[in-house]
């Protein structure tokens, strides 16, 4: 530790202004706090809340993504595995390198868990470089610290994407969602935007095959078929929910996470794990959440009691609107947002159950594109000012009109 310590102590004095290297120093700082405490304290009398800063925030919620992450490798292994053995395909790939020594059994966990790590790590690693060498060049153009915020961020981004992706389209979709979606804004603190979200839609939108969830995303070559929304779209009820070899897919199967889907998107237990974390930590809006989850239980409900035999997705009962999909994720981790959220807490739980209801409305409505979550949470950020502009308006006419009641009555 002292060896790191003296290290950054001797390379200091060339980043710092006036240094050799001093336009570099984001670089430096970024890097320097991630390992050390940073040295800058304060000279005059401070107002602390809470101990906490951005960056353990930031870690925090990273942290409350690893029970999703952990499962999405694992699922995402042992659904490959289980197309390789039922269908006699081929592992492709320079994964193979480092999967064949584990087997490709897919009731054997850790084969699971290698050949699905082979395939995240290398998007969460696209993402992440690519993504930070674009923070830190706005970085250094701008003569600022690099935000903690793009680690949430790039783990949000690659966990919301299908396991077969290509890498190139990786780059693009955390590009735009960098550069467009928050820094030509200003930055972080900035955006109105999610910029994980703004990125997947940039490639829903700029590569609808790889994205609209019609075929299933399973890493292995050759093999197709649908997911349970997309099954749902289709007009196949819950209750004939199957996978590709005809198995039936059950509601505890969907909350479980033993499905098709984008990485972390599939468990919801798993992300109810890191909803708990949030929620204890006081880090995310439990108001946000439980809008989210009203707004899409009452729409769900209306569209079941107006029925429709020629829109069966009118008929899905709001426990299953709950589990598949990427709701769950998208209610925790997106929607949670502290930038592009609302702020108030009447105006959260407008912006959760604006959410909630834009998620059905579009799943129901839109059959090109049965995931509603995504557009909904991005509709929403829209609409986040404003319902904080009311919420305050109205609190300051409650509070004028107290304070001139209390002069008249004096």
């Amino acid at each position: 530790m002292k060896f790191i310590h003296n290290m950054f102590d001797r390379a200091e004095p060339s980043f710092v202004k006036g240094g050799k290297y001093e336009k570099f120093y984001p670089l430096y700082e970024a890097i320097d706090t991630f390992f050390r405490q940073p040295s800058i304290t304060t000279h005059s009398a401070s107002h602390v809340r809470d101990g906490i800063d951005l960056k353990r925030i930031m870690i925090t919620v990273w942290m409350c993504t690893f029970p999703a992450m952990f499962f999405g490798m694992y699922n995402i292994g042992h659904q490959a595995l289980t197309a390789i053995a039922q269908l006699g395909l081929e592992p492709e790939g320079w994964q193979t390198a480092i999967t064949a020594m584990f087997g490709y059994d897919p009731n054997n966990w850790l084969a699971c868990f290698i050949y699905g790590a082979m395939q995240f790590l290398p998007i969460y690693a696209v993402t992440f470089i690519v993504g930070g060498i674009w923070e830190v060049i706005f970085a250094i153009v701008r003569g600022h610290e690099v935000n903690e915020g793009f680690f949430v961020t790039s783990v949000l981004f690659a966990l919301c994407l299908p396991p077969d992706i290509p890498l190139w389209q990786v780059a693009l979709g955390i590009t735009f969602g960098v550069v467009v979606a928050k820094e030509v804004f200003g930055g972080t603190g900035k955006n109105f935007l999610n910029p994980a979200l703004s990125g997947r839609a940039f490639l829903y939108f700029a590569y609808p095959a790889y994205m609209s969830g019609d075929s299933i995303w399973t890493a292995v070559d050759g093999f197709s078929g649908a997911t349970p929304l997309g099954l749902a779209a289709l007009g196949i009820t819950p209750d004939q929910f199957a996978d590709a070899y005809g198995n039936s897919i059950t509601w505890l199967d969907a909350f479980l996470g033993n499905i098709q889907g984008s990485i972390g998107e599939t468990s919801t237990l798993a992300i109810l794990l890191g909803a708990f974390v949030l929620l204890w930590t006081r880090i995310a809006s439990w108001r946000i959440m439980a809008g989210c989850v009203v707004g899409l239980v009452l729409t769900s409900l209306a569209f079941n009691f107006l029925g429709g035999d020629d829109n069966l997705m009118m008929q899905m009962p709001f426990w299953w609107h709950l589990v598949i999909g990427g709701f769950a994720f998208g209610a925790v981790f997106m929607a949670t947002d502290p930038v592009s959220a609302a702020h108030t807490h009447k105006s959260r739980w407008m912006y959760g159950i604006l959410i909630g209801f834009m998620t059905v409305v579009i799943r129901v409505v839109n059959p090109a594109f049965p995931e509603g979550i995504m557009l909904a949470i991005l509709f929403a950020n829209l609409f986040a000012p404003l319902f904080d502009y009311f919420v305050t308006q109205a609190n300051i006419k409650r509070q004028t009109a107290r304070r001139m009641k209390y002069v008249k009555a004096s």
